[in-house]
Order: C-alpha cells, then structure tokens, then sequence
C-alpha cells in the first residue's frame, strides 16, 4: 500500500516520506506524554509534591508540543493529498500513454477511468484524514509498551503478545471485507452496464418484450448486486466487531495480569508503593488500549482504501512495450513475418502459430477466414498493438521492435472496424489523419471515402458537428468518415480491418473503388467478407485456427478448390440470394 502511495507520487515522493516521519514523531510525543500523565498521579497518590509538580510541567509542555504538532502533521498531510491530485493523474497518464495499444480493453479502460478520478480523491484525502491516527495508534502503545515493561514485566510481556495478535485480527478481517468489496464493485460495474444496455437498447428490447421493456436482465443485475451489498454489510459489520473484541480481549488479558499481581502483593507484605506502582500499571494499561481501539475501527476505511490503489499497482505492473535503443528507420512499404506465433497470456493458447508472409511495397493482401481465425489480432501485431510472442514481424525491412512509434506510426494508417469519432465538426476528424491539410485534400479525401454525399446534404458542410464520439452521425456514416482520415495521411501501408462492415452496398462499391485505386501506390492489407475486395487482392492469406491454410493468387487458390474456392462458393450463393414472388394461384 505504502509503496504505490510512494509511486503514486514518483519524485514528490519526500513530500509523503516527511509527513510519515512527523508522524511517528507525534506518535512518540503523544505516548510520552501519557507517560508523563500517569507517572504525574504516581507520584501524587505518593504525596510527592514536588516530583508531580516537575511531572505535571512536563505533561503540560507534552500537551502544549502534541497540540502544535499535530497541527503540522495535519498540514503536511493535506500537501500529501494536494500533491496526489496535482501529480498522480499524471504518472499515471504518462505510464499508460506508453502502454500497447492492446492493453486498452473495454475493462481495463474502465479501471483507468475509476482509479483517475473517483480512486485519486479517495487515495488523496488518506494522509489527512485516516494516516495520522492510525500511524499515531500504532506507535503511541510501542512507547507505553517501554513503561509497562518498566513497572513490571509480566504486564509488558502481554502488552507485547497482544500486538501480533491485533494485526493477525486485522489481517484476517482485511482479507475477508476484500473479497467481499471486490464482488460487489463487480456486480457494481455490471449493473451500470445494464443500465445504460437498458437505456439504450429500448427498442430492441420493447420489440421482444412486449410492454415490460425487458428489464428481466437489468433485474437480475440488480438482485445479484444488492445480495453482494448486503454481505458486504454483514462481512463489514463482522470485521468491525471482531476487532473490537480482539482489542478487548487485549485489555482483559492485561487486568487480569494486574489483578494478580494485586493479589500477589495484598497476600505479602505489600507497601504503598507497591499499590500505587499497580495503580500506574492499570492508568498504563488503559491508554495502551485506546489507540489500539483506535487504530481496529480505522480497519474497515484502510481496506476501502486499498481498492484503488490496488488498481493503480496492477496499471503500473503493466510494462510498456520495449524501446529501441538504436531506432532504425523502414526502407520501403513491405510487410513480413517471419514464424509469427503470439498468445495473449502464457496461461493461454495460442492465436497464431507459425506465420509466414511477405507483402511487397505496392502490393494488397487480402486475409479471410473465419471469426477467431486470427485475421485482426495479426494485423494489430503488424500495427505493434502488441509484440509476437515468437519470430519477427518487419516493416520496411526492419523488425518493428527495433522501430521507434513515431516511425511505425508513419509508415503505417488503419481503418478499424469499430470507428470513433472525436467530438468536433467533420472535416476536424479527417484532418486528424494529417493536421496540415488544405481544403482540397479534405475534400479528396471525402470523395474517395464517399463522404461526399454525406457532406452534400448537410447545410453546414464539412464544418457539420459530430457529437461526442460521432453520436449524430449514424453507424456508416462515421465509417466513411474514418475511412477519409485513413487515406488523407497518405502512409505507405494502409491496414483495413473490415471497412465496409457498416455500409451499404452503394457505399461499399465506392470503397472498393477507392482501394482499387490505392493498388501500386500503397502496400494494403485488407480483411475484408466482399468478393469484390478480395477479387482485386494480389495474393490471398486463408488463416485457419491461427495458421495459414492457404496463401497465393486468387486464380491459384480458386484452382485449388481449397477453402478458398470454399468461401467464394459461399459468397456466390448469398449473392444469389432473392425473394422469390408468390406463384399466382390457379
């Protein structure tokens, strides 16, 4: 925990170090202290004047230090908290700004945006608010701890026993609140999901459910959350008490030892010195106790606390993908790999094995085969979203890995089959793929996209408004959009993971066209389902459960009556497809 704190804060770091140390050094204070207090009624009850006269001074100069101490310690708490907000966020955005693209999952976005915003808050108001007395209650007994063992020793020994036994206590009660905290944010998130599912998703669901609007799942989402809310409480609860009966435990174990001691000393000859050094002891004994007490019910906050920093450990244990030393820059626009194999885990089977393919600068590939054959997640190694868990895959004639991403990143445009639109007016998201563009090549852009249509009904033009991720436009709409941004960078290598999913037939004829176009001038990867896409490829890459099946010329591979003939005889047949009119009747 202390230790993503101190990363959290990276070179601000002594901020954190020197309010932990005025911390502990508040902790010390406030136990001699109370030390002083009670050795100031010892020496009273023994009708020593002027030794609780110098005692009684030394309690009030304690008490004066604790309360001016403590008031620092608050301050250089709060500039703890204000430095986690000023700095935190930051580190974090730098160290994932550096991450591959592929980490960037719906769920682990999810996690960036929970640790970023709500996680930082409650991580910063921690050093002010909950550090101090809990620091303070840990060290304050180690100080009466020294006392106890200087009156008498068996009470000491006890005291010191009872300190692995609070924090195995709260240990055990952290581990099974975390368990429970962890399954409730789960459910949590997923009754989010179903919430904006629901909101969204109205339409479909009202088609099929009738007047109920479907919340049959959005129920269930909430069911299951309220039941891990409800054992959350009673886990919570549970911890709480049980601390606070292990504290008390404590406490009855040390009068018990004191009235022993007692009944030892009222059996003998005891003097008043030895009832008034049992006195102290029990004075001790409870001010031992206390921040004990205090540091149990701060137990259920320190474990709530965890969850983000958790999360901002487990973003930090993700390593970016390994810098070139010595940066060498591509010679052309071919695309190899060589015995690519790659899995996502080393828990986890592989997607690709043994790839071997060489796209010529000028070229077009096209990749089919099934869903989950591994057609995207080659693509995105070529792109370097990741790096292959075996052999090389080179750009230009260079291994990727020994690219910088500024060089890759201009050797290479994509098309994603998932668009995303940044908030901002039409020709802004075309201009994202070169920032310089002048009007006309806006415009080009657009036309080869088909966006030119788009653009034509609309009044405000090329300046029309997207909305926040392109909401006003529909589906095929920020395709074609996405697509312009592609073609207007004007990269060596232009990588399409099914463009025209989103189209209509129409516009899928005018993106075929523009790729047909692109044909010598750019090296193109394309997968692609439409025969009119494949038809034009230079050479076809069938993949198969990860692997290559078959691989060549179009005529080559139609000849072979392989999967490949396969797959066309599919597309001819659904292409063939019509509604038939009704035989009129007889």
């Amino acid at each position: 925990m202390l230790k993503t704190f101190i990363q959290l804060l990276g070179d601000d770091a002594p901020v954190f170090r020197r309010y932990c140390a005025m911390a502990l050094a508040y902790g010390v204070l406030s136990g001699l202290t109370m030390t002083a207090l009670v050795l100031a009624l010892g020496r009273l009850l023994a009708a020593d004047t002027g030794g609780a006269a110098l005692w009684l001074l030394a309690l009030l100069a304690g008490l004066v230090a604790c309360w001016a101490w403590r008031r620092q310690v608050e301050k250089a708490g709060v500039r703890v908290g204000v430095t986690i907000l000023q700095g935190a966020r930051q580190r974090l955005g730098d160290h994932v700004a550096r991450l591959p693209v592929g980490w960037f999952t719906p769920d682990n976005t999810a996690k960036l945006g929970h640790v970023i915003t709500q996680g930082m808050m409650n991580v910063a108001q921690l050093p002010a608010h909950v550090l101090t007395p809990v620091i303070c209650g840990a060290v304050t007994p180690l100080v009466l701890l020294a006392a106890l063992f200087a009156l008498h020793w068996p009470l000491g020994v006890i005291a010191l026993l009872a300190l692995p036994i609070l924090a195995g206590a709260l240990r055990l009660t952290a581990h099974l609140g975390q368990r429970a905290d962890d399954a409730y944010h789960r459910h949590f998130a997923s009754t989010s999901q179903r919430l904006v599912e629901f909101a969204q998703a109205q339409s479909v669901l009202r088609a099929f459910n009738g007047e109920g609007g479907g919340t049959r799942f959005l129920q269930q989402a909430i069911d299951a959350q309220r039941h891990a809310g409800t054992r959350l409480i009673y886990l919570s609860a549970l911890s709480t008490v049980l601390n606070a009966w292990t504290v008390q435990a404590i406490f009855a174990a040390l009068l018990a030892a004191a009235a022993l001691w007692l009944n030892t000393l009222l059996g003998g000859a005891a003097g008043t010195g030895d009832a008034i050094a049992v006195i102290v002891a029990l004075l001790l004994v409870v001010r031992f106790v206390d921040p004990l007490q205090e540091v149990a019910s701060y137990g259920e906050v320190l474990r709530g606390a965890r969850g983000p920093l958790d999360a901002a450990r487990d973003i930090f244990a993700v390593q970016p993908l390994p810098a070139a030393a010595v940066p060498q820059a591509p010679r052309d626009g071919a695309v190899e790999l060589r015995g690519v194999g790659f899995r996502y885990a080393q828990d986890q089977a592989d997607v690709l094995t043994d790839i071997n393919l060489h796209c010529a600068p000028g070229s077009m590939t096209a990749l089919i085969g099934v869903s989950g054959s591994g057609k995207t997640t080659l693509v995105r190694l070529i792109a370097r979203f990741f790096d292959a868990s075996q052999g090389a895959v080179l750009v230009g004639g260079v291994d990727v890995r020994h690219m910088s991403s500024e060089q890759l990143a201009g050797q290479i445009s994509q098309i994603f089959q998932d668009s995303y639109l940044f908030q901002g007016s039409i020709a802004d998201n075309i201009r994202l793929g070169k920032p310089d563009a002048s009007d006309a090549e806006v415009l080009e852009a657009a036309r080869q996209a088909g966006v030119a249509e788009i653009i034509a009904r609309l009044p405000q033009g090329l300046d029309t408004p997207v909305g926040e991720g392109g909401a006003r436009l529909s589906g095929g709409e920020r395709q074609r959009i996405a697509i312009a941004r592609a073609l207007i960078k004007d990269a060596p290598i232009l990588l399409v993971d099914e463009a025209t999913a989103a189209l209509d037939a129409e516009n899928q004829a005018a993106i075929a066209e523009a790729l047909a176009r692109l044909r010598g001038k750019r090296t193109v990867i394309v997968i692609a389902h439409q025969l009119s896409t494949v038809a034009m490829a230079d050479q076809i890459v069938v993949l198969d459960g990860g692997q290559v099946r078959e691989q060549g010329a179009p005529a080559q591979l139609r000849a072979r009556d392989g999967l490949y003939a396969h797959f066309l005889a599919q597309r001819q047949a659904a292409k063939g497809w019509r509604i038939a009119s009704a035989a009129p009747q007889q």
